[in-house]
């Protein structure tokens, strides 16, 4: 087996991995399930990955994996509060985005081992440490209101994240499901959650 055709049957397994894992969630998935949407016989499958962790693991990380080095960048050259906060939420939405089945595929882990999703993502880089230094020293020198630091980022995932996980609800609701004004929506979100999070949060609150 060359090289293109191993890479091109590994991606057929990843792209029906993340069907299955995304209808079903970890626990429901089946690999005879994930063998058959990639056209692909069982065996084949543990030859690229010898078990369903294993291929999670891999779909999370490829789908998330992109999210935390574009912030981590930016911590590397600023600790300007403002910049961080609009890299989190551009690279948070922009992977959202692109990994329409992440929002699901996190939920569905949420609940069924959240001690295996947790390790996921410091895997994938995730490391809050150095940001929530920040924002205590920017509430230190008076230039943001007064609040627990980790309230500031569960407010912008959850402010990022609800519009993706309710899509098929929120669509119909309020865009008689038009998924192109709700894809647009979506992009502009980006602008929306920064700005109302400045508003909220800044002692001048100019954006």
């Amino acid at each position: 087996m060359n090289s293109g055709t191993e890479r091109n049957t590994e991606e057929k397994i990843l792209k029906a991995a993340r069907q299955v894992f995304t209808e079903k969630g970890m626990a429901g998935a089946r690999m005879q399930e994930i063998a058959d949407k990639a056209g692909i016989n069982k065996a084949m499958l543990h030859y690229y990955f010898r078990s369903k962790e294993k291929l999670f693991d891999r779909v999370f990380k490829e789908a998330f994996g992109l999210f935390w080095p574009r912030v981590d960048q930016y911590l590397q050259t600023t600790t300007d509060l403002k910049t961080l906060l609009k890299a989190i939420v551009t690279s948070y939405i922009d992977v959202l985005i692109d990994q329409p089945f992440l929002p699901i595929f996190i939920l569905n882990e949420l609940h069924r081992n959240p001690d295996h999703l947790k390790r996921l993502f410091f895997e994938t880089g995730v490391d809050p440490t150095q940001l929530l230094e920040i924002i205590k020293g920017e509430m230190a020198a008076g230039n943001i209101v007064e609040m627990d630091p980790r309230e500031l980022l569960v407010n912008i995932l959850s402010l990022s994240l609800f519009p993706f996980a309710a899509r098929p609800l929120v669509s119909r609701i309020l865009w008689d499901n038009d998924q192109e004004s709700y894809v647009a929506f979506l992009k502009e979100r980006k602008n929306t959650v920064y700005e109302f999070i400045v508003r909220a949060v800044f002692v001048s609150s100019a954006c």
